[in-house]
């Protein structure tokens, strides 16, 4: 039997987008359709941060003066760390990171000299060559010379710095032995102050996945919370195999171009109880799992058929404008009860996966976006995902879903 590793979730969803006319700090309170009870009532809710998590790095020398939070004496560092399953490399930012070259964060700054494990990867050695796109050269032309790495994310942001290995602590028990992490001494663009760094559980071979895959299992899964609730990570397998639980299921695809990615097929989407008349062909891009993306981008095609669909069921409220890229919003002031249509995704295998009313709508927006062409990828947001264990079982080739888990 394969155990898994529960991580609690600190919070959820992180937002660049301003919040619409009239939502404010207001949360959703779902209340029963007297008319129509598939159609919920709801007011708007708000929501800040990117899914996270917190973990032990390094290994102290067990005096009381490496003693944690938790009490553990052999974790040097608890580092909180935001959970992203399109990239590969784990990081987070180390001593010497000065500011402006690294980001101000509210979490003390790993020290890996005050670990008695920590150590940086050769330049010539495996692990360094396995990190094949994310390398970049070495720290000098010695035969000793350290590891370097870089990250750069679509979004422009970007990490670099030393390849280094470490004890990672999960769960405040469990090590992982010489985990290979990169010591991020310069990023680019815009960070949470709130987390250290990434925790990266993409499909390459230097995520956290694959470093555990052996010990605790091919698979993995998350809730991400509404607001004031609690999530959690769960590394090896979903967080109950009971005969009760259930998940909706569809095929993982994976890309020959870019296998740190999580694909899906999405297929159809309904709205108040119909499904929109979008041809197939509009889908077969595919669409990208990602935890750290917060709104899901759509097909311009289906985007304009969910649109059309979600502005006819809201009619009656007043419109508001544009809020960034979101060109849907409205304006709630004074209102206790707004009653949004349900909406689902229809994904391939007949997975069907019914939206939570704050999963439909974020600051009085419709949170949905479209890509730049049919034929782009397309993504699946954590807005989308609120409430939903989602799990990545990558060793039997599926995503499944399970409503109502945090």
């Amino acid at each position: 039997m394969v155990c898994s590793l529960v991580v609690i979730l600190l919070f959820s969803i992180s937002s660049s987008v301003a919040h619409g006319a009239g939502a404010g700090r207001q949360r959703y309170h779902v209340v029963e359709d007297v008319l129509n009870p598939a159609k919920p009532h709801v007011l708007m809710t708000q929501v800040d941060f990117g899914p996270s998590s917190t973990f032990g790095i390094g290994s102290g020398s067990g005096s009381s003066a490496w003693i944690n939070a938790d009490g553990d004496p052999t974790v040097v560092s608890q580092q909180t760390m935001a959970i992203d399953t399109t990239v590969d490399v784990p990081w987070i930012q180390c001593v010497p990171c000065p500011i402006p070259q690294c980001y101000p964060q509210r979490i003390p700054l790993f020290d890996p000299s005050t670990s008695s494990t920590a150590a940086a990867v050769r330049c010539r050695s495996p692990a360094c060559r396995s990190l094949g796109s994310y390398g970049n050269g070495c720290s000098n032309t010695s035969a000793n010379a350290d590891c370097r790495y870089l990250i750069e994310y679509s979004d422009d942001r970007a990490t670099a710095g030393t390849y280094m290995t470490d004890t990672l602590t999960i769960s405040g028990s469990t090590a992982v032995r010489s985990f290979r992490f990169g010591c991020s001494h310069a990023v680019r663009g815009k960070f949470s102050d709130l987390t250290a760094g990434t925790m990266s559980l993409g499909g390459g071979a230097q995520s956290l996945l694959a470093q555990t895959a052996r010990s605790l299992g091919n698979a993995f899964s998350y809730c991400v919370p509404q607001a004031s609730a609690s999530g959690f990570l769960s590394i090896g397998g979903p967080v109950t195999t009971n005969s009760t639980t259930v998940f909706a299921t569809t095929p993982l695809v994976r890309s020959a171009i870019n296998p740190s990615l999580y694909l899906v097929r999405l297929q159809g989407i309904v709205v108040a109880g119909r499904q929109l008349r979008i041809p197939p062909v509009v889908f077969s891009a595919g669409a990208v799992m990602d935890s750290s993306a917060v709104i899901t981008q759509l097909p311009p095609t289906a985007y304009r058929a969910l649109r059309r669909a979600f502005r006819n069921a809201m009619r009656a409220y007043p419109r508001s404008g544009a809020t960034g890229t979101l060109d849907t919003c409205y304006d709630f002031l004074g209102l206790t009860n707004v009653r949004v249509p349900a909406v689902s995704l229809v994904f391939g295998g007949g997975a069907v996966v019914v939206l939570d009313p704050p999963a439909v709508m974020l600051g009085g927006c419709l949170a949905f976006t479209a890509t730049s062409s049919d034929l782009a990828l397309g993504f699946i947001g954590n807005v989308q995902q609120q409430t939903h264990e989602v799990l990545y079982d990558v060793a039997a080739g599926g995503v499944g879903f399970r409503r109502g888990a945090c």
